[in-house]
Formats: structure tokens, C-alpha cells, sequence
């Protein structure tokens, strides 16, 4: 109706003008097209609400594609570090001994128990890389949830402002689901074992005893390098048209 309503104004100027300057001049003037390539018709009707071209982006194809590189991006790092040295094999988020446990690594290892500080830090990143696996459904339930104003915020923000939606949605439930999958974890490839072999070593030659939580330093690292992986991809994905794997993702990183 609105198209209409215009059409009808300018049809309404024509006639008004037909006198003045003659009609085939008033029809070449509205429809010639400048250096555009558009009329002073198609500019006016191309600014009615709900005239744009089928081309155009619609809010449900912001927030899908949005979506669609989330889950491509994570589904992508958590299959890298669930292989085997996905952790432990990458310098940017191999897990080391904690802070406040360098000086029992460095006493350790001068005392030529090195072998044993090696054992226990790669039983840590082995740890992170048995629980990456488990962690696709998480990142997929938080996706699902993201709104309208979410997506556009995300699509205008800079190159990682998909990841820290994610962080700051998920952070806190990953935390927690992620916790007791790598305290399995530990167990499982005897991190606890070696934690718990390296401290006592050191504990007997130490006045300062050192308890530190294992489970929460490796939950938080492991987490720290999934996020990083995840920040990659979506970098990769907003710039780079060979990372756009889907139509969806064309068509909404590609504008």
C-alpha cells in the first residue's frame, strides 16, 4: 500500500507539472539515473520500510549465521584439542605448572627429579585434551539462546565479539559442568597421581607446604585455550572467505 500511496504523490507531480515543462522532459528527469545508477524513483521507493531487495539481511539471517559460525567455530577447536597434543602440542596454550608452583618445579628439577615435573605436566594437558571432547553440547545450548539484539551487537562488534558473548554467557555453566569432566580427567590419565608424587617430594624437603587445587588450575587453563582456539576461528571466519564453509556464512560474513 505504502509503494502505492507513493506512486500515486509522484504520479500527482506529474500531472501538475505537464505544463510547465512538457511530459516526455518531467519522465526523463525521474527516471534518469545518476551516478548510482539509480533514479530518483528507485531512491524513494528503495527507502520505504520492507521494500529491501531479497538480497538484504534480515534479522533471522544475522542471528543463524551468527550461529552457524559459533557451532562451526567451536565444534572446530574442540575436535583440534581433543586430539592427541591438541593441549600439549600448542606453545600458545600448553598448561604448565602454576605460579606458585615454579619454585617446587624448579627445586625438583635440580634435583634431578625433572622426569617426574615432566610427567606431571603433560598428564595435565592430556587431562584438557580427554574433556575438550565433551564440551560441544554446552557451547551448543548457550548458542540456541542468543537474541535478536545479541546478534546485532556481535555482527557490528570487533573480530573476537562472538567469542567474548560466548565467555560471558557460558563461562560460569562451562565452569561447572567442566570441573568434574576434567577431575575424571586427572584420574584418568594420572595427573592426580603425578600432582600428588611431585608435591609430596617436594613437601618433604619444604618447612612451606604447597596444596594447591589441581582440577580448578587445569579447568581454568583448559577453558582459557578453548576460548582462544574459538576467538581464532571466529577471526578466520569474519575475514577470511575460504573459512565461510556454508551458504549462510557467505551470505552473512561475505557483506
Amino acid at each position: 500500500m505504502k509503494k502505492i500511496f507513493l506512486f500515486a504523490i509522484i504520479s500527482g507531480a506529474l500531472c501538475n507539472s505537464l505544463y510547465a515543462q512538457g511530459l516526455g522532459g518531467l519522465l526523463n528527469k525521474v527516471t534518469r539515473k545518476d551516478s548510482t545508477g539509480k533514479s530518483d524513483i528507485q531512491k524513494v521507493v528503495g527507502n520505504i520500510p520492507g521494500s529491501n531487495k531479497s538480497g538484504d539481511l534480515s534479522n533471522d539471517d544475522i542471528i543463524s549465521g551468527l550461529k552457524e559460525a559459533l557451532r562451526v567455530g567451536t565444534d572446530s577447536s574442540t575436535k583440534r584439542l581433543s586430539k592427541l597434543d591438541g593441549f600439549f602440542g600448542d606453545a600458545a596454550i600448553r598448561i604448565l605448572m602454576p605460579d606458585e608452583a615454579k619454585k617446587v618445579e624448579s627445586s625438583l628439577r635440580s634435583m634431578g627429579m625433572g622426569s617426574l615435573v615432566d610427567k606431571a605436566i603433560l598428564s595435565m594437558n592430556r587431562a584438557a585434551e580427554d574433556a575438550a571432547s565433551g564440551v560441544g553440547n554446552i557451547f551448543w545450548n548457550s548458542i540456541k539462546q542468543m537474541s535478536v539484539t545479541d546478534g546485532l551487537q556481535i555482527l557490528r562488534g570487533g573480530d573476537f565479539a562472538a567469542t567474548d558473548y560466548l565467555k560471558k554467557t557460558t563461562t560460569a555453566e562451562l565452569t561447572e559442568k567442566f570441573r568434574p569432566v576434567i577431575e575424571a580427567s586427572l584420574t584418568k590419565v594420572d595427573a592426580t597421581k603425578y600432582w600428588k608424587d611431585v608435591f609430596s617430594k617436594y613437601n618433604m624437603f619444604s618447612a612451606k607446604k604447597v596444596n594447591t587445587d589441581l582440577t580448578a588450575y587445569v579447568t581454568e587453563k583448559a577453558l582459557a585455550g578453548l576460548f582462544y582456539n574459538i576467538s581464532l576461528e571466529e577471526q578466520k571466519i569474519r575475514k577470511d572467505p575460504a573459512a565461510q564453509v556454508t551458504d549462510l556464512l557467505k551470505k552473512v560474513f561475505g557483506k
